[in-house]
């Protein structure tokens, strides 16, 4: 299998490809319900002869495809889940909009979905081409990032060992036909914490004589703002935000609590590390000089998604050598990004890398962005992501193991 061959055959199987995307954006599947997602895979793949094995991280489903004898071991992932979002009305996705009220595949998992099951049958139809193993991982509950340390939970790297891993995901703000990946941290760690404050309620006309925790959460959600601002290097990225302050039920009422509920986003370990000290330090803080207390529960997260720089390398000789030295272009919004991402786990185990498959219609004024109810996508951009992961898994195995 030749690399020009590559191309021409992710073409060939376009019309599938697309039916395949549709027919899972139609029906919408949101954290670890991806049963009917799930099946579609898992007959796909034995279909093609590969060996399959399913409910691993719960609804995730693995394929094992041996190539004609022994070799390394590279491991493809895709997401399933879907976001429970109600998609709003495009002529884009005219025909095949999600008929699940209040879900929606406003991430691409859809695509990435089908876009491996294409580069499965590419691959399982070259079986006899190439040594080794590709391990195909359809895993579930991406977009809580609970998937994939579910997955590893039940065995997935420890039965498989891939010596690789590759994933690919869709970027709305790249123009179809273009790939691309950096190495080192692409997306960032994602911790979460909740502060309760512990005051006194009474009537509101009466504040002297209660102790008022509002007063004391809005100091706090100002105060939080400068760890990031004074504690946290101009040059070190770092997120702290507050998505939720629970306080009270009638306006007359100082309330006996009030609960904020935040995100903490970061790249460098001892960044992270900082942030997780001094949170309990400043809720405690401003508790104690608004006369109440404070109880802190903080939870570590995903870590940060890193690339390794010779995987990134590999990905772009791959893509380079199907598709042209054009079509790898950083999008516009290059650099690492303050969201999340549960392939991070993976990556703390096995070298490897995210690349990123523009799906952008050059002909829209404007990005259809992903988690948003219009987003949509350029279907012409599938086949390039079927011609890159199959070259990107061939160009694995095929490279010579370092001695």
């Amino acid at each position: 299998m030749n690399t020009f061959d590559i191309a021409n055959e992710a073409n060939t199987i376009h019309a599938r490809t697309i039916a395949d995307r549709r027919d899972i954006h139609r029906h919408p599947e949101i954290a670890f319900q991806e049963h009917r997602t799930a099946g579609i895979v898992a007959d796909r793949l034995r279909e093609l002869g590969i060996e399959t094995r399913t409910g691993i991280g719960q609804t995730g489903v693995v394929g094992i495809l041996h190539g004609s004898r022994a070799g390394r071991t590279v491991l493809l992932r895709a997401d399933m889940d879907a976001l429970p979002l109600m998609e709003a009305e495009t002529e884009i996705t005219e025909g095949f909009r999600s008929e699940v009220p209040g879900q929606m595949h406003a991430c691409g998992h859809d695509a990435h979905t089908a876009i491996l099951m294409s580069s499965a049958e590419l691959l399982a139809s070259h079986r006899t081409d190439f040594a080794g193993t590709v391990i195909f991982m359809f895993q579930p509950a991406e977009e809580i990032v609970a998937g994939a340390p579910q997955m590893i939970a039940d065995g997935l790297l420890d039965d498989y060992r891939p010596d690789g891993a590759y994933a690919l995901h869709i970027a709305h703000d790249l123009a179809t036909g273009h790939l691309y990946s950096a190495p080192g941290p692409t997306a960032a760690a994602s911790d979460r914490f909740t502060v309760t404050l512990h005051g006194k309620g009474i009537h509101a006309a009466w504040p002297h004589l209660g102790i008022d925790p509002v007063v004391a959460g809005a100091h706090l959600v100002t105060a939080l703002q400068t760890l990031v601002s004074r504690e946290v290097a101009p040059g070190d990225p770092a997120v702290i935000t507050v998505g939720r302050l629970e306080a009270g039920q009638v306006a007359n009422i100082i309330p006996e609590t009030a609960t904020l509920y935040a995100t903490v986003r970061t790249f460098r370990p001892s960044t992270r590390d900082h942030l997780e000290r001094r949170v309990p330090e400043i809720a405690h803080g401003i508790a104690s000089a608004f006369r109440c207390t404070a109880t802190v529960d903080y939870e570590r997260g995903t870590p940060p998604v890193v690339n390794d720089a010779d995987a990134v390398e590999l990905v772009r000789e791959a893509v380079s050598s199907v598709l042209g030295e054009d079509a790898w272009a950083p999008p516009v919004s290059d650099g690492p990004t303050m969201g999340a991402e549960d392939w991070a786990w993976i990556l703390e185990r096995v070298p490897g890398c995210m690349f990123v498959l523009g799906v952008r219609d050059p002909s829209w004024e404007t990005a259809r962005p992903i988690h948003s109810p219009r987003f949509a996508l350029d279907e012409r951009a599938l086949p390039y992501g079927v011609a890159a992961m199959t070259a990107v898994a061939l160009r694995f195995l095929n490279q010579a193991p370092e001695a």
